[in-house]
């Protein structure tokens, strides 16, 4: 998920970054033609990632539309980098004593 997000996210500074200066300061829309669609897949695929992942887990309204709202922010994507590494990290840590209880 973190990768796709970072991918995801590269995409759209890359678009909005570079490709759209480049189309409207330098008059080259070529790169709006390549960029866009290569963004719009990527989107996309991030879209379908986070459907996936926050329904086989418990991932609260906030977490989501956090995951969200990151894609549609230039540099969001980075800023979510560390939340999703810290949520991997949860999930791949093993049960400790306090949720032993639980189960």
């Amino acid at each position: 998920m973190r990768l796709v997000s970072l991918f995801e996210g590269t995409t759209l500074v890359a678009l909005t970054g570079v490709a759209v200066p480049l189309k409207h300061l330098a008059g080259y829309p070529t790169a709006t033609a390549v960029m866009g669609p290569i963004h719009g897949v990527a989107f996309l695929i991030y879209v379908w990632m986070v459907i996936n992942t926050v329904s086989g887990g418990d991932w609260s309204k906030g977490e989501i539309t956090r995951l969200l709202v990151a894609a549609f922010v230039p540099f969001g994507a980075f800023l979510n980098a560390r939340f999703l590494k810290r949520r991997e990290d949860a999930l791949a840590a093993p049960a400790g004593p306090a949720d032993k209880k639980r189960l």
